[in-house]
């Protein structure tokens, strides 16, 4: 097998959760072969201790685990962290890719999966995850975007809304928000938005940014159903349209 080192030191902390013990060993071979240090857990409870123990850079997640469903568990991690996920899917069930999606997963792979197609969903969104943290650090003079009645708090990640409550962000949730902010209008087509979000382009079945959006919008939105922040351009794309102004 090919190796594909992930430029990135230190090493990266991977923590696999999944019952399949095979599927675990699997997954570990195949990521300790590219320079990350790996984690194991086999249900909920090994995953909560190694989260409070460990210093862990992304979780490939699985969805069906038999003490609690990863759906449940990608919702409890997303509620107070933003930690990046990818999700283990059946092939066969794309509704578990959206609920996924839906519930603060960044990506998602489908079992069975190939070797190096995974290998490069960790490298893109370690990296994604990577240059927004050195770019976040970088951006001191410009920590705090304003648009609509929000504040993109670009240090801390997260959102604050004019009247004092905050709402957390997913990885890829501030990634398109500040992807739309950092094109601001201009109509971004889905193999765009899927470039700036996943690196790579979108499949022609592919759900996935359709749902980032509808997920975003449900949380910026005062009208989710009737969007006046992120409009959709038929047949080209989405816009970001609200005005913006940053402050340190």
């Amino acid at each position: 097998m090919t190796s594909v080192a992930i430029q990135n030191h230190p090493k990266p902390h991977i923590l696999i959760v999944d019952d399949d013990k095979e599927i675990r060993t699997l997954l570990s071979e195949i990521l300790e072969k590219n320079e990350l240090i790996i984690f194991q857990a086999s249900q909920g409870s090994e995953m909560r201790d190694i989260l409070k123990s460990k210093k862990i850079d992304l979780m490939i997640l699985d969805i069906n685990l038999p003490d609690e469903d990863g759906i449940s568990l990608c919702k409890e991690v997303r509620s107070s962290s933003s930690l990046p996920i990818i999700m283990l899917t059946a092939k066969t069930s794309p509704i578990e890719r959206v609920i996924g999606l839906e519930t603060g997963a960044d990506d998602y792979v489908c079992k069975p999966f190939e070797p190096m197609e995974l290998v490069s969903r960790v490298r893109s969104l370690l990296r994604r995850s990577k240059l927004n943290s050195n770019s976040d650090k970088q951006s001191e003079e410009a920590s705090k975007i304003h648009f609509d009645s929000w504040t993109l708090d670009v240090l801390g990640r997260h959102l604050l809304r004019e009247d004092g409550m905050i709402l957390s962000l997913s990885t890829s949730e501030f990634n398109l928000l500040k992807m739309f902010i950092d094109h601001a209008n201009q109509v971004m087509n889905r193999d765009q938005i899927m470039d700036h979000i996943y690196g790579r382009e979108s499949g022609p079945f592919d759900r996935s940014i359709d749902i980032q959006v509808s997920r975003l919008r449900n949380k910026i939105e005062h009208n989710p159903k009737s969007p006046a922040i992120i409009k959709t351009v038929r047949s080209e794309g989405y816009l970001f349209t609200s005005k913006i102004s940053t402050s340190i």
